[in-house]
């Protein structure tokens, strides 16, 4: 499939999840074969730097992006001190099920298949969406991610899901194969050298856009 090599205006969205209003950005390039949905990690928002990369990359495949702001201003300011808000995982999970019934319902979107893309936390909150949305979310992705914390969400997802995890990421390694061992879905693990969990080194985060932008052309295109 030809890449375009144009950046692609982000609009901006307003999504009500559970009478919390999130703030999100949808990107969509000409002739979209699909949308992919955005949920980042602990401590991080839509403007996270290493989402957006991924996400440009993404768009030049033709796959549109909505970034996602998964708590509210307020919560937000309150995570800051006291991080109570961003290992909240059932929360998570269920803002990002809105963001995907959003997805579906909205008019210049809802004829696309859609993925979901998680990083670190929002690795488990994009899984229990595929789990609780089956029928919606036609592949996930996670990127350094804790599909563990997904819980008993794990067994229920029936998407095509590819976890990439840094080969010098230890500790998050082992935790991405037990949770690969208690996926019964299509599935594939992908470990990237030389990345450590953020995949700030040359190269590395690059890697990530091919990775998940063939995994999701392939399912979703």
């Amino acid at each position: 499939m030809p890449v375009q090599s144009e950046s692609v205006a982000p609009l901006p969205v307003r999504i009500e999840a559970a009478g919390a209003m999130l703030n999100g950005d949808l990107s969509l390039p000409a002739e979209a074969v699909g949308l992919v949905v955005f949920a980042h990690g602990s401590g991080s928002s839509r403007h996270s730097s290493r989402n957006r990369a991924v996400a440009d990359a993404l768009q030049r495949g033709r796959l549109g992006t909505l970034m996602l702001d998964l708590l509210t201003e307020r919560e937000e300011r309150v995570d800051v001190i006291t991080a109570e808000f961003r290992f909240d995982i059932p929360l998570l999970g269920e803002r990002v099920i809105a963001a995907v019934d959003w997805a579906r319902m909205a008019q210049p979107t809802a004829s696309l298949p859609l993925g979901v893309f998680g990083a670190s936390t929002g690795a488990a909150a994009a899984l229990i969406a595929a789990a609780e949305r089956p029928a919606a979310v036609g592949a996930v992705v996670s990127r350094g991610g804790r599909p563990d914390l997904a819980g008993d969400a794990l067994e229920r997802v029936v998407a095509p899901t590819l976890l990439i995890v840094g080969g010098r990421d230890d500790v998050v390694i082992q935790l991405n194969r037990d949770a690969y061992a208690r996926l019964r879905s299509e599935k594939q693990i992908e470990i990237v050298p030389g990345a450590t969990h953020l995949f700030e080194e040359p190269g590395t985060l690059d890697e990530v856009s091919r990775l998940a932008r063939e995994w999701f052309l392939k399912r979703l295109a």
